[in-house]
């Protein structure tokens, strides 16, 4: 890990900026726990956003999921990202972590960062009766990694 990369703080609006600026396939999220930059000798190069699981049956008020992780391409710092999520996630008393990638992603730093799949899950569109949406991107099946953090 480079010696200048830092972890700071961040907001929502600056983080979901920078989500719609750096990430291919997805957009601003509505809300979140917290969000972490990585800086780069003052200059932000990397977001990471936090908050409930999107999956009903994994909220259970002690899992976290990362919903949003995007940078400019810097080595490292997607790395750097998940481990400030990670220790913020334990000290704020959470015991699990979460996160999907696409099946064809290959998950180094997730699995650099401690993650291990847990889960294929089915892709599928979020367009229903009750909610119609359109498809911002193709439908592809994901994988869940998840990081026990312990009590």
């Amino acid at each position: 890990m480079s010696a200048n990369l830092h972890p700071v703080p961040v907001s929502l609006a600056d983080a979901n900026a920078l989500v719609e600026r750096w990430h291919r396939h997805h957009g601003r999220v509505v809300g979140a726990k917290f969000a972490v930059a990585a800086t780069l000798q003052d200059a932000v190069v990397g977001v990471a956003i936090a908050g409930r699981p999107v999956a009903r049956h994994l909220d259970d008020g002690r899992t976290l999921e990362v919903t949003r992780v995007a940078t400019n391409g810097t080595p490292n710092a997607c790395s750097l990202l998940y481990g400030a999520i990670r220790r913020a996630a334990r000290a704020l008393g959470y015991r699990r972590l979460v996160t999907y990638t696409r099946a064809s992603e290959g998950g180094a730093s997730l699995r650099a960062s401690g993650f291990a799949p847990a889960a294929r899950v089915a892709g599928r569109s979020w367009n229903c009766a009750a909610r119609p949406r359109r498809d911002r991107h193709a439908i592809e099946d994901r994988i869940r990694w998840e990081l026990l953090l312990g009590t």
